[in-house]
């Protein structure tokens, strides 16, 4: 398996991140990918390259130029307010919520920060562009290597990507990369792409980007929103809309589901997903589903990921794997490569 490699990944490193009342360390730091980089090597699972840059027209099919101007300039915006502000990362504070305004950007940069944001949890920092621009060049080069002939691709790469919509960033996240390989794919002649996201929190970014598009499918297994995060999207009435009616399937679970249960979601994503008939697949590959996560609820051991990655390649279409979470740092490289080598093997 090729995997494109994000070397700019801890240019992103967020010092704090306010959860549940208080300001701790990340839970999102680089340490998690430098386990799974150190798990891959170990087991020698293909090639790592580094990607070849794309311009910003590829990151505008799926993201709107305005938050892309935001994001490129956003830290040069915060040190300017105050030069102290350099050893500080910049949290949001004010939202435009119900009834208030998003159509026109504020020159406060603070009032944008929150226009762009959806948590106080997603620290901005001088390095989150690079590293987030890179791993937009890591997605899209993968899914282009499947046009070249390879079965499968792994990006390998943080800050994350799924929460991240339109025009929006948080849950960690800047820029989509599941959703830029997909439409990467479409570009490169794909009639129809599939997402399978596996990560414990619900892609909301990813389906709202598509939500209304029947040339791409998205089926995520998740947390029930009612109690987890991303709270406001993920239910499973959510089908999808316009001509995008019926292409979303949510499968949430409740906290304490058990490997049994979980997998029984993930043999409906995947006859949904060969039902489909796309041309490509596009995995959202977090492992935030292990029982040992400290932010997470459910029950997977490390065993189960060779199974996950196994059934994956039954489905016997083309397939980009995305990092996404995963945050029992010392567990992740090896149930993400366990995935992968489950994939590989069958």
């Amino acid at each position: 398996m090729l995997t494109f490699y994000n070397g700019q990944h801890s240019q992103h490193a967020g010092k704090v991140e306010f959860f549940r009342g208080e300001l701790l360390p990340c839970f999102e730091k680089p340490q998690r990918v430098d386990f799974v980089l150190a798990e891959l090597q170990r087991r020698g699972l293909g090639e790592i390259v580094t990607p070849q840059g794309v311009p910003l027209m590829s990151l505008e099919k799926i993201h709107s130029p305005r938050y892309l101007h935001f994001l490129r300039h956003a830290w040069q915006e915060w040190v300017a307010l105050d030069p102290a502000n350099a050893e500080r990362d910049a949290l949001p504070a004010v939202w435009p919520i119900r009834s208030l305004r998003h159509d026109k950007e504020p020159d406060n940069f603070c009032a944008k920060l929150g226009l762009y944001s959806m948590d106080s949890g997603t620290p901005l920092t001088a390095g989150t562009w690079l590293a987030a621009k890179t791993g937009a060049d890591c997605a899209i080069n993968a899914a282009h290597a499947l046009n070249c002939g390879e079965r499968a691709t792994f990006v390998l790469s943080r800050p994350p990507g799924h929460h991240a919509g339109h025009d929006f960033f948080g849950g960690y996240c800047f820029l989509n990369n599941a959703a830029l390989a997909a439409q990467h794919l479409l570009d490169d002649g794909a009639r129809r792409v599939a997402i399978l996201d596996i990560d414990y929190h619900h892609g909301n970014g990813t389906q709202s980007i598509f939500y209304q598009r029947s040339d791409v499918l998205f089926v995520s297994i998740h947390a029930n929103p009612a109690t987890d995060f991303p709270f406001y999207l993920g239910y499973a009435d959510e089908t999808g809309a316009g001509e995008g009616a019926g292409w979303n399937l949510n499968l949430p679970l409740a906290q304490g589901s058990s490997a049994a249960q979980w997998f029984a979601a993930l043999e409906s994503a995947c006859l949904r997903i060969a039902a489909a008939r796309p041309d490509a697949l596009v995995i959202s590959l977090g492992v935030d589903t292990f029982a040992g996560d400290p932010i997470s609820h459910f029950l997977l051991q490390t065993s189960d990921y060779l199974r996950i990655g196994e059934r994956i390649a039954q489905l016997g279409l083309p397939t980009v794997f995305i990092f996404e979470g995963g945050y029992a740092v010392n567990e992740v490289g090896v149930n993400a490569v366990n995935v992968l080598e489950g994939f590989e093997t069958w």
